[in-house]
């Protein structure tokens, strides 16, 4: 007997772990609930909830095929080498198959499986599926993980000119087993469900994810390059969940991509181009996570920024969290963020840059805030993100580079349809004055919206000032040295 242990991979089609599974004999599927883990993770109730619902609809389509799900609680991964054991013993089982996951607590449980298993003669087998490529097969002529995106990139294309990654065949029926399916809760304790409103704009399963799918790439895809930063428009696939959690593969969406672009990677389609670069920002960012493993420790990736005087202002924090900056574009993604468990890509860039840079607190303390709230919340991508916008992290924007919020609000929003959308309070202003309400002032009675909580002026030279008196890096060598 085989068992698949499920993780963030809730798929059917196109899983490498379901299919090897599938070759060698009968199969068992499980998923492990780990409330203390995920709640030490930072995981939001949201996307708890969203994998819960996935379960359901993946536990009807192994129905279909005979393969039982089997829900198991390990309240932290520690348990998880005893829980899978246990399982194993129970079922008879000869070889477990997983899918690869990364971090390092995902790499030290596989590690203590691995050996916990393999000491009772029951193989472990592990299998790239959430990536393109093999993290350490991507380095640099000196062979070291890149640092730099648009090299890692180059080379990624190159190896994608040579041989695409195949999609893998989905498993036939088996022969039933005498095992019932087990019951998937509604909830696990710790985590609220969400509203109803917002499980709507989030539908679980397969069939879901590739319809979003091919309506992207059926024609949005082309318009993506052009609209993906306006956020008022639906110029992104909104695929990002439905990745997170595995219920679509990289290798399912770099394909539709091609086919709808003739195949052509550079060539054709600006938008097809754009996305899939967006597809190996994802991927970038897991290497890092491999390849650095500090990033997984809350470090940030350059070490001289360790160093940075981060303010301690937990009113400004707070205020920040609750969307009552004063600065309408901060304030409605952050309401996006709180309503729908997800936040447009630019926004999501700007509201973390003013955080760290106008407000000059610790990215670390918006990071966890995005996971505590995201439906697709990724480590990779999140820390990746925050470090990249702090000027903390890898091929990050320069430090005196500081989006103003302002001008960010009537470049990418010009007609304010989307601050409107959020913040119905200031529907009534015009498309100049909705980006800036404190232009109105008293004048016309105001609004019912809070000033600008910082000058974006002396907060900018406040930024630049603390990165400037940075020690540099050879430096920091030298003295540990």
């Amino acid at each position: 007997m085989q068992l698949l242990w499920l993780r963030s991979d809730l798929r059917q089609h196109d899983n490498t772990a379901l299919s090897a599974a599938a070759e060698r004999g009968p199969v068992i599927a499980v998923f492990l609930i780990s409330p203390q883990q995920w709640l030490s993770h930072d995981d939001a109730p949201c996307k708890v909830d969203f994998w819960l619902r996935n379960l359901r609809t993946l536990s009807d389509s192994l129905k279909q095929l005979n393969i039982p799900l089997l829900i198991r609680t390990a309240p932290t991964w520690e348990q998880a080498p005893s829980v899978l054991s246990e399982l194993c013993q129970q079922f008879d089982i000869h070889a477990v198959h997983a899918n690869q996951e990364y971090g390092i607590n995902e790499t030290r449980r596989d590690d203590a499986v691995a050996q916990t298993l393999e000491a009772q003669g029951i193989e472990f087998h592990r299998y790239l599926d959430q990536l393109l490529f093999q993290p350490g097969s991507i380095l640099t002529q000196s062979g070291s993980y890149f640092q730099v995106f648009s090299q890692f990139r180059r080379i990624c294309y190159n190896r994608l000119h040579m041989a695409m990654p195949a999609l893998v065949t989905a498993p036939a029926g088996q022969t039933p087993l005498p095992i019932e399916h087990d019951f998937i809760p509604e909830s696990v304790e710790g985590f609220a469900t969400p509203s109803d409103t917002l499980q709507a704009l989030w539908p679980a399963g397969e069939d879901e994810a590739q319809r979003r799918l091919a309506t992207f790439t059926d024609e949005q895809i082309h318009y993506y390059q052009d609209e993906r930063d306006l956020p008022a428009k639906p110029g992104t696939s909104q695929l990002s969940t439905y990745l997170a959690a595995g219920v679509i593969s990289p290798r399912q969406c770099l394909h539709a991509a091609l086919r709808s672009n003739n195949g052509e990677f550079e060539s054709g389609s600006p938008g097809v181009f754009t996305w899939i670069s967006e597809l190996l920002w994802r991927e970038f960012y897991k290497h890092i996570l491999v390849g650095y493993p500090r990033v997984s420790r809350h470090r940030a990736f350059r070490p001289e920024t360790e160093y940075l005087p981060w303010r301690d202002a937990p009113n400004e924090l707070a205020a920040w969290k609750q969307g009552r900056t004063g600065f309408p574009i901060i304030d409605a993604a952050i309401r996006q963020l709180l309503a729908t468990g997800w936040m447009h890509n630019r926004l999501r860039m700007v509201v973390a840059m003013f955080l760290t840079k106008n407000l000059l607190i610790d990215w670390r303390e918006g990071e966890r805030f995005f996971m505590q709230h995201l439906i697709d919340g990724d480590l990779a991508a999140n820390n990746g993100g925050w470090q990249w916008s702090s000027s903390t992290g890898t091929d990050s924007v320069p430090y005196f580079r500081i989006f103003n919020p302002l001008t960010q609000s009537t470049r990418f929003d010009p007609e304010g349809l989307f601050i409107k959308h959020w913040l119905p309070e200031l529907s009534d202003l015009n498309k100049k004055e909705v980006h800036n309400p404190a232009l109105v002032g008293g004048l016309f009675g105001g609004v019912d919206y809070p000033a600008p909580m910082v000058n974006l002026s002396q907060s900018r030279d406040r930024a630049l000032s603390a990165f400037k008196h940075l020690p540099s890096r050879q430096m920091l060598e030298v003295g540990h040295g």
